[in-house]
């Protein structure tokens, strides 16, 4: 199974009925729904919010279409999409996800969807505790209001009642958005061994690209609401592209093409975070 989508575009109104904005346009991509890693990449502007939006059926096509896991989306189901199939198999963790609480409790809350989704009281509460355990949250916290949490806890909470159902895919919209590089690197972590251990396709949005270089796979960028480039992270750095795209260099990059001008090094860039650059340095000292 597959998200694919086929010549997509989507338009926005604007002042008037009759000024149309265009968002994306003529958009062919296939991600798979196992063991991907993709970062859409892109300046403030560049569409990769509208894109992502369609592959839960937040938002619907203006022209062309989109199969999200054997579910078509096209204009003329805008009027009557069946939504409920696609959003239990696809889970969206907006920008500050914590800011979608609203339960009593933080066990009510991380049972809220599952429950939604149609399971039973005894199956979501497993769940829950499940979810917990896998992120870190202590049972002792289950009984308090999620508002008394820290926002490092608020933000595991409010994934973990992603989690909770189980998605086939998980769409990840700025998810290190306003932590600490502590904080950052503990939920990344968490959606890697997810993806690496539960062979879920992650798809991923970030501006920071030494969170992207270190851990997708595959990088989509746009420009101007236009898909440029579907390849590998290592091969849009290398050529250049990058700029093309007004993307910052992952520092550990930067600091590979430092050590190779000065000291005539051949470091590749197949070191994906300063801890691999140093075992690569240790290897050739």
């Amino acid at each position: 199974m597959e998200i694919k989508l086929l010549n997509l575009s989507h338009t926005y109104e604007g002042l008037t009925k009759n000024d149309l904005v265009g968002a994306i346009k003529d958009i062919n991509l296939t991600i798979s729904d196992k063991d991907e890693f993709v970062a859409v990449c892109g300046k403030t502007g560049s569409g990769k919010s509208t894109m992502i939006q369609h592959m839960n059926g937040l938002l619907l096509p203006s022209s062309g279409s989109i199969d999200i896991l054997g579910s078509i989306l096209t204009p003329k189901k805008r009027k009557n999409p069946k939504l409920t199939p696609i959003r239990k198999r696809v889970g969206f963790v907006f920008q500050f996800p914590e800011y979608q609480l609203f339960e009593e409790t933080v066990l009510k809350d991380i049972m809220f969807a599952p429950k939604n989704f149609g399971q039973s009281e005894e199956a979501a509460k497993a769940a829950a505790y499940e979810v917990c355990k896998m992120l870190g949250i202590n049972e002792s916290l289950l009984k308090k209001s999620p508002f008394n949490l820290s926002g490092g806890q608020m933000r595991k909470v409010a994934i973990a009642g992603i989690l909770s159902y189980n998605p086939d895919i998980l769409i990840l919209d700025e998810p290190t958005r306003g932590l600490d590089p502590e904080g950052a690197k503990e939920i990344m972590e968490i959606f890697y061994r997810i993806h690496k251990n539960m062979h879920k396709t992650i798809i991923l949005i970030s501006h920071d690209m030494n969170v992207v270089y270190k851990y997708a796979t595959r990088i989509v960028a746009l420009k101007d609401g236009s898909l440029l480039y579907d390849g590998s992270k290592e091969e849009l750095f290398k050529s250049g592209r990058y700029k093309e795209f007004d993307l910052e260099k992952p520092h550990v990059l930067s600091a590979i093409d430092y050590i190779n001008k000065e000291m005539g090094y051949d470091l590749s860039y197949n070191n994906y975070d300063l801890d691999d650059l140093i075992k690569s340095l240790k290897e050739v000292a």
